[in-house]
Order: C-alpha cells, then sequence, then structure tokens
C-alpha cells in the first residue's frame, strides 16, 4: 500500500492531478484509471521509472449500455517487490488508443486480441490485424451483442506473408528465398500451428505465425455458464496439467469471493499443482526429444505421466481432464492411502528423473542440437513477457510460488533453478531440476498434511454432502437454492495468478453479482512466449525452428482458447 501512495503522489506531480483516478479495490488490487490520451505516457513512466518491468496482459471489457462502450485493461507486474498494478481506460466505438509495442514487445499479440475480440483500435500498431478468429470471420465474437452460438466456418487458406514488423512486407514474397509452411499437419507443430518461413538454404531469413486452429471460445462460454461450470473448461486451456486450471481460476473467484479454503485443500491443491506439474515437464522434455530423433525417451516417460494418471483417477475418476477443484475447496477428500500412494510415486519419479536426465540431458547429439541454439537473454525475456521456466532459463529467478505464495508455499522448503543462456538446453535443464524440486514438495506436504474438513461449509457457496440432500429436509433446500440462484461473488473484480507449469496463468474477472462471470479473460503463459518465435528462429536453421517451438512448449489449448 506505501508504494501505490508513493506511485499516487509521483504520478500526479508528474502529470497534474486531473488526470488519474487511484483506487484500491476491496480484494486489495491497485487500479489507475485515465484518459485513452495518456496511456502511453503513463505505461512509458511506469515502465521506465516505477519499476514495472513486466506487461503481464492487455485485453479488453464490453459495456454497451455506457457512453464509452470497452475498457482497455493493461496489467503490469514489477519484480521489486512483485508488485502489481491495473491500468484501465474507456474507449468508444471507433476510437482508438495509443499503442504499448514501442514500450513492451510483449503487447503485441495482446493488442491484436483485444482487436480481434472487440474491435478495440490500437493506433500505432505494427500489424494490427486478426489473431484467434480466421480471415473469413465477420465481427467481434467477445462483445456482449455477438451471440455465443453463432458459428462462422472457413473454406480458404491465407497464403504464406510475412507482415510481423512494418518492414516486413505483407505477402511480397523474395524470389531468392524459398517460402514454405511449417505445420499445421507437421507433427512438431500439433496440428495446430501454423508457421510460415522463407530460407536461404536451411537457414530462417524470415518467419511468421497463424493460430487460433483450436480456438474453443473459453472466454465467451464462461459468460454463459455458471462459476462452477466454468472448471470443466478450465481443464482443456493446458490439458498436459489440468488440475493447475482449475485451481488457478478456483482460487481467482475465492479471493473475490473473500473467503479461504480450509488448510487441507489448500494442501491438496499443492500435491496436485506438483504432480501435474512433473508431468507438464516430462510431455515437455519427451516431445522435445521426439522432434529432435529420441523417440526412446518419449516412451520412457510417459510410464511416469501414466502412473501420475492413476493416482488422479483413485482421486476422482477421471485421468486427463479431472474437474477435482470446486469454488470453496475440494470435490472430495481423497481415499485412504492415496497420500502413501502419492508418496511411493515420489520415489519412482526420484530415480525416472535421474534416467530422464541420463536419457536426454546428458546426450551428447541432444546437447549439441541444444546448446547455444536460439538463446533469449533475460532483458528480451521480460520484454516478451516470458514467464516460468523460459523465464528462469534466462537468468531471471521469478517464481510466484517464492514471490507471490499461496496455499503454504512460503513455508516450504524447495529451490528454484535459475539458467544462465536461455538457449533451448538451458531450459531443458530447468524444467528437470523442477521436478526434481516438484517431488520435494510434494514429499513435505503429504508427510504434514492438515486434519479437517476439505471445503468450506458456506451454504451460499458450497451443494451440501449427498447424505443430506438426501436425509434431512435442510440439506435438501441448501442444495435447490444454490442450484437454482448460483454462486453470486459481490461486484467488483480481480485479477490472480499462480505459477502453473509454463508460468504466470492468470485470470482477469469481472463480476456483475450475478450467477455467471460477466467478464472471465484468462492470460496463457504461451501465449507471451510463443508471439515472441519468428524473432527468435531469425538467422537459425529449419531444425533449430523445430527444437525451439518444442522448447517453448505451446498449448494450443491454452494458446487458443
Amino acid at each position: 500500500m506505501n508504494h501505490f501512495i508513493t506511485l499516487q503522489a509521483d504520478l500526479v506531480s508528474k502529470f497534474g492531478a486531473n488526470v488519474f483516478t487511484f483506487s484500491t479495490s476491496p480484494v486489495g488490487d491497485h487500479v489507475i484509471d485515465t484518459n485513452k490520451e495518456s496511456v502511453p505516457a503513463l505505461l512509458k513512466y511506469l515502465k521506465e521509472y516505477a519499476g514495472f518491468n513486466f506487461l503481464m496482459d492487455v485485453c479488453g471489457a464490453d459495456y454497451p449500455t455506457r457512453a464509452k462502450r470497452f475498457d482497455v485493461v493493461y496489467h503490469l507486474f514489477s519484480t521489486t517487490g512483485s508488485r502489481r498494478l491495473r491500468v484501465k481506460a474507456q474507449l468508444s466505438e471507433g476510437e482508438s488508443v495509443g499503442t504499448a509495442t514501442v514500450i513492451w514487445k510483449s503487447a503485441d499479440w495482446f493488442e491484436r486480441e483485444a482487436f480481434d475480440m472487440f474491435g478495440i483500435l490500437f493506433a500505432g500498431h505494427p500489424n494490427l490485424r486478426k489473431i484467434l478468429t480466421h480471415h473469413q470471420f465477420v465481427g467481434h465474437p467477445l462483445r456482449k451483442d455477438y451471440e455465443a452460438d453463432k458459428q462462422q466456418h472457413c473454406n480458404s487458406v491465407t497464403p504464406i506473408r510475412f507482415d510481423n514488423t512494418p518492414e516486413q512486407s505483407g505477402d511480397q514474397l523474395d524470389s531468392k528465398y524459398m517460402a514454405i509452411n511449417i505445420g499445421p499437419s507437421h507433427p512438431a507443430m500439433h496440428g495446430t500451428l501454423r508457421v510460415m518461413a522463407e530460407l536461404d538454404g536451411e537457414t530462417i531469413v524470415r518467419a511468421g505465425c497463424e493460430i487460433g486452429f483450436l480456438h474453443r471460445c473459453f472466454e465467451k462460454m464462461a459468460e454463459t455458464h455458471p462459476y462452477n461450470q466454468v472448471i470443466p473448461y478450465t481443464d482443456r486451456l493446458n490439458y498436459c496439467s489440468a488440475p493447475m486450471n482449475n485451481v488457478g481460476y478456483c482460487k481467482t473467484v475465492e479471493k473475490l469471493l473473500g473467503i479461504e479454503i480450509p488448510q487441507r485443500a489448500q494442501a491438496m491443491r499443492v500435491i496436485l499443482c506438483e504432480l501435474s506439474r512433473i508431468i507438464d515437464h516430462t510431455v515437455s522434455v519427451g516431445t522435445g526429444g521426439v522432434d529432435l530423433g529420441a523417440l526412446t525417451a518419449f516412451f520412457h516417460l510417459f510410464t511416469y505421466r501414466e502412473k501420475v494418471y492413476n493416482l488422479f483417477e483413485k482421486l476422482c475418476g477421471a485421468r486427463l481432464t479431472v474437474s477435482m477443484t470446486r469454488v470453496g475447496g475440494m470435490a472430495q477428500d481423497a481415499p485412504d492411502g492415496w497420500f502413501t500412494d502419492v508418496l511411493k510415486f515420489c520415489d519412482e519419479m526420484s530415480d525416472g528423473v535421474e534416467e530422464i536426465n541420463k536419457l536426454m540431458i546428458g546426450n551428447k547429439i541432444f546437447m549439441k542440437r541444444t546448446e547455444g541454439v536460439c538463446p533469449v537473454s533475460a532483458t528480451e525475456a521480460i520484454d516478451w513477457g516470458y514467464t516460468g521456466p523460459l523465464l528462469r532459463a534466462s537468468g531471471v529467478n521469478l517464481d510466484l510460488r517464492r514471490a507471490d505464495p499461496y496455499y503454504g508455499y512460503e513455508k516450504l522448503d524447495f529451490d528454484i533453478p535459475v539458467g544462465t543462456k536461455g538457449d533451448i538446453y538451458d531450459r531443458y535443464l530447468v524444467r528437470i531440476e523442477e521436478m526434481r524440486q516438484s517431488i520435494r514438495i510434494i514429499r513435505q506436504v503429504c508427510k504434514n498434511m492438515p486434519t479437517g474438513d476439505y471445503t468450506v461449509r458456506d451454504k451460499s457457496i458450497v451443494l451440501p454432502e449427498k447424505k443430506d440432500v438426501y436425509g434431512n429436509i435442510e440439506g435438501l433446500m441448501n442444495h435447490f437454492m444454490l442450484v437454482i440462484k448460483g454462486l453470486r461473488p459481490p461486484v467488483g473484480e480481480i485479477y490472480d495468478a499462480t505459477e502453473a507449469a509454463n508460468g504466470e496463468l492468470g485470470f482477469y474477472l469481472v463480476s456483475d453479482g450475478s450467477a455467471n462471470p460477466y467478464r472471465l479473460k484468462v492470460r496463457p503463459p504461451c501465449f507471451a512466449i510463443y508471439q515472441s518465435f519468428p524473432t527468435v528462429v531469425k538467422g537459425a536453421m529449419l531444425a533449430d525452428a523445430i527444437a525451439t517451438v518444442a522448447s517453448m512448449n505451446v498449448i494450443a489449448g491454452e494458446l487458443d482458447r
């Protein structure tokens, strides 16, 4: 709070008293409201003089009954003291706000997304065109007057183009070079990523990305479903570590509600998140090996992933998309012996990590294909909005479990691995060490598992037990009222984030007091990371581009949403 008060005084001194409105929300979010003309200068000042070096997200919100229909919202983060700040400005239809791409490279795709989804204009943006919807799509799907079930199909393909920067000339290809498509049908592109490349022999001269092949309309669907029914949609974001998405979303709603879940539920969520981190990293390391020709390691790694699936199945009956959390805690308690099974898995996984290390990280071919390849410096990583293992591989020691701890992480003994070069090899080294540290965390939590309930017992938030629904009239009425009325957080908004396997997974939630979210924006970690791909691979070999996209661990479910 003292930092925010000091910042207010600095901004008033610099820009004047009538430019900004400062507020702190009931959940503790610091917010600056300003006019659209002041946004670029304010953002530049916040970065250069107030220490907000990260632009975590840019998004829009639609209020069609207002004179100024749109909110454009910037979420900033400062590594000094792990401070967050939200900057907001209102725009009318057809008005524009100055682009932030001249301040942070990470603004590029975020602004394009706000343009695509809402029609918000960013003056000076070098390439303001659609990004998630296809080129034949008409309208802006996240506006409130766009029907949620209105589908528009695409029956043509855009030509190869390179227009990431003003210097690149759209569809004008250079006859000296070979223009090719890599994906979306290429196995290394997961069937969902299209990379357009121009080659001089095997060297990449230019590259461009086309995404949106797996756009599931997550944010639109969230507006049409009750809060707890959004949870299964979060599973399908990063489906390689589904429980982490459940936890991040529920934690956001719970913070807006002003509730703290029981200690046992917190501990269960930590175990699920760290198990998920392990299996997410096994997929990243394993498929990265496959893309370089190491097929055996991939099959070996999936043995351990299956063991975790078995633990999930024993806990809730599902394996991949589990929906195990609920707003208020967990869906149910762990069965007898489950924590013992988790500890047994940790013993097996400890040996497995060392085997993986020998098969992959210590392999000479793997090392030659990854060491010194497509490095990203710490400054570049911050500018692009990198978080998670890729940011730490570039030498930035930032992990929300330490920087902004939750669920008791501050009481646990574990290390944060940090690289030095930011190359592909360092990225895998960080993930391997994070698997070791996750095992370390799980062991501590399992051996000190709190007793007590696995959920809050607030009848306005959590459904009663089935035995109460079927056994007494009060339980039946509580069930009936919550189903009919729905979970209703207070009017307000919040941004909350967790340290997911790929980095910062953030949710910006706006509540109007109804049973459905008014606006739910997800900040997916790999969205900011993948936008840097054309720049990172420029001048590298084609084979290095395949290794790079594998090391970025791009999951289309969260990339496209």
